[in-house]
């Protein structure tokens, strides 16, 4: 079953026009359209897999982000670029936070949970999806929640809470950021990592830019709409970081998507293209990374 989105995420316009046809690509090859408001200029896949039928898009062994030990070429890239990013993370984390308790929003099989617990953060992870919480409690030993209720029953706050790569899947984007402004310390700090379809990987790839993921991702920020969107829930943005490594991976599951086959050679140069343009900044890198915190009064 699909809903009908009738309002703007973002703004709450209702006059929207087609951006792009596409289709699921990774999983069901079921097609999807991705509207944009005519007010904003916000792009979200509408309409879109209700609540009762969204995770069935997701249940796939192919689905990286939830699983740990498949050993595809694919897969061994993108552990390797998971590697450095974790690192990245960290170090945002750390550069920011004034404070040792970090919350992660949909934390997959919880990799960055483990290496901050290592290095002294208090952590806790929030992961709908069964099968990755599970691995994360029992082979981590990790304290991870099936959802965000759970952590504001226990009345708990936090430093530091994350979204990477998780807002774009969240069905109701204003509840999501009052829900962790509810539980966000006085001068904590929230960090949310997108896909950027303004980025030149998404333009050159148009309906195969893997990035689009639909159904799964619902929204389709640009650095302008994103920026809308956490300020008109009373959060100001403190910097902006770039994924680099993003647009390599980005480009390899896009070139298979336009071509059928995995050009490794041309993906490489489209991820470095995408990356020197987004230097120039004639466009943004493949993916975003904004630190916000609360307005000051």
């Amino acid at each position: 079953m699909l809903e009908l989105i009738k309002k703007c995420p973002v703004c709450s316009a209702e006059k929207f026009s087609v951006f792009l046809e596409g289709k699921d690509y990774f999983l069901s090859g079921e097609n999807f359209s991705i509207q944009m408001c005519g007010s904003c200029g916000f792009k979200f896949t509408n309409p879109r897999p209700n609540l009762d039928n969204v995770l069935k898009y997701y249940e796939s062994e192919k689905y990286i982000s939830h699983q740990a030990v498949k050993t595809d070429l694919v897969t061994r890239i993108y552990k390797a670029a998971r590697f450095f990013a974790i690192r990245q993370k960290y170090s945002i984390i750390i550069s920011f936070s004034k404070g040792t308790r970090y919350l992660d929003i949909g934390c997959g099989t919880a990799e960055l949970l483990r290496y901050c617990a290592k290095r002294g953060l208090t952590v806790k992870g929030i992961e709908p999806n069964e099968k990755p919480r599970n691995f994360a409690q029992m082979n981590y030993s990790l304290e991870v929640e099936g959802d965000l209720t759970a952590v504001k029953g226990k009345g708990e706050s936090f430093n530091c809470i994350s979204f990477w790569h998780v807002l774009e899947h969240l069905p109701s984007l204003s509840q999501s950021l009052n829900d962790i402004k509810s539980i966000l310390e006085p001068q904590g700090v929230v960090i949310i990592a997108v896909p950027n379809a303004a980025s030149w990987d998404a333009g050159y790839y148009q309906k195969f830019w893997a990035a689009y993921d639909l159904p799964r991702h619902l929204y389709h920020f640009s650095e302008e709409t994103l920026k809308k969107l956490i300020e008109s829930h009373g959060f100001e943005i403190v910097a902006m970081k770039p994924q680099k490594l993003d647009a390599f991976y980005i480009s390899l599951l896009s070139e298979e998507y336009k071509t059928g086959k995995r050009n490794y050679c041309k993906a490489l140069f489209n991820g470095l293209r995408s990356n020197l343009m987004a230097k120039r900044k004639s466009c943004g890198y493949s993916s975003l990374i904004i630190i916000i915190k609360r307005k000051n009064p």
